[in-house]
């Protein structure tokens, strides 16, 4: 393989040139990135960067030693790919770029809302800088969105001396990642950080001076942020030949699916575009989230080189809100029971979610320790007992049955 072309300029597409090269790949590497800057970290754009503790949070690497081009503030355009295994040509603002190997790392854009008036959404470092210096004392700031960044802008904007109003469609925050019992367990921090939050109301529309609610309401704001999810970045693909639902569809190793369903052995995807195949919950998974991005890669890397690698790990992701610490791990969504540990009014505790013996996820709130016992635990597929679960004196460890 002569050469490798990795589009995306993110935390994955850095990990996946890290990982051509850790696995012996000799040939030449481009990276095209349509961000100006060099690959840096984005969850501490919603934490340290939108608090002022930080303005850069590139990540940390060698270039000269990965010997890769970097092709900054260049945009893929389109995608032409020759017979499989055969690779193809990579159209850009840089021009075509001829490949033997591709690594699709686009990642995801904000979902935006319609309206004429300014909205601000929060993925990348000019967002974060742009929207911190917004946030002054005494600062109207209207929050769409009662997700994992719709609460950790709250909780800056609280901080910062804001007045601060989160307006989320569901009946709770987090309804969706965590559903609704679970998530209605977090909606007390808004009011203990002084921020308003409305449940169960629709947005029409950003206006001039805020948003129009869906039954005719106003909200008055300085500022709008827009938090309701991300789309991966799938445009630039449209008639390459590749499947394509709601990511680029893959195999448990990465490769990416060709329209007859067979993976290409010369094209991966991972990070947030990626829907990739998951022997253990026998489904396809997107994971827009770090953990994925940070360790995925080295997998689709070692796939593109022809050696055998499978990703099949428990999904994972972390919050820092209302100065809480909030962990997941696992996925609940065909769950058949709920058990809490401890009493949610208390600064720590965590959910657990099972089948059967079976523990399937974990939800902890400043109690790292059950989060990293129940992620192994999950992992194994070791059955539990879930009264000693339900113990918060009992250790995750000690609830497996012997």
């Amino acid at each position: 393989m002569d050469s490798v072309i990795v589009v995306g300029g993110g935390l994955a597409g850095l990990r996946a040139v890290q990982g051509l090269r850790d696995g012996g790949h000799t040939g030449a590497i481009t990276l095209v990135s349509a961000e100006a800057h060099l690959p840096y970290d984005r969850p501490p754009l919603s934490k340290d960067v939108l608090a002022g503790s930080t303005d850069d949070t590139t990540l940390d690497a060698d270039w000269d030693a990965l010997r890769c081009e970097v092709l900054l503030g260049e945009r893929a355009t389109g995608l032409r790919l020759d017979a499989p295994g055969a690779g193809g040509t990579v159209a850009s603002t840089a021009g075509e770029l001829r490949f033997d190997g591709l690594v699709i790392a686009t990642g995801a854009a904000p979902v935006t809302l319609p309206g004429d008036g300014r909205q601000r959404v929060l993925r990348t470092v000019e967002d974060a800088l742009g929207l911190r210096a917004a946030l002054v004392p005494g600062a109207r700031i209207a929050i769409v969105g009662a997700g994992w960044i719709g609460a950790e802008v709250a909780t800056t904007a609280a901080a910062k001396g804001c007045a601060v109003t989160v307006v989320e469609a569901a009946d709770t925050p987090l309804a969706s990642a965590l559903g609704p019992e679970v998530g209605a367990l977090t909606a007390p921090w808004y009011a203990e950080a002084g921020v308003e939050l409305r449940t169960g109301v629709k947005v029409a529309e950003v206006a001039d001076g805020g948003l129009a609610l869906a039954g005719g309401e106003r909200v008055e704001a300085d500022e709008v942020v827009v938090g309701v999810g991300v789309r991966p970045v799938l445009g630039w693909l449209e008639g390459s030949g590749l499947l394509l639902e709601r990511g680029v569809v893959t195999d448990a190793s990465f490769r990416a699916s060709g329209a007859d369903g067979e993976p290409r052995p010369d094209v991966v995807a991972v990070g947030d575009c990626a829907a990739w195949w998951s022997a253990r919950y026998g489904r396809r998974l997107l994971v827009e989230h770090w953990d994925a991005a940070l360790n995925a890669p080295a997998v689709a890397a070692a796939a593109l080189l022809g050696r055998d690698a499978v990703y099949d790990a428990v999904p994972y992701f972390w919050s820092e809100q209302f100065g809480r610490m909030v962990q997941y791990a696992g996925v609940h969504g065909a769950s058949e029971r709920l058990v809490r540990r401890g009493d949610p009014g208390d600064a720590a505790w965590a959910v657990a979610w099972l089948s059967g013996d079976r523990l399937d996820a974990i939800l902890a709130v400043g109690r790292p320790r059950d989060l990293v016992q129940a992620r192994r635990v999950i992992a194994a597929g070791t059955p539990v007992d879930p009264a000693a679960l339900a113990d918060p004196d009992v250790p995750v460890k000690r609830a497996v049955r012997a």
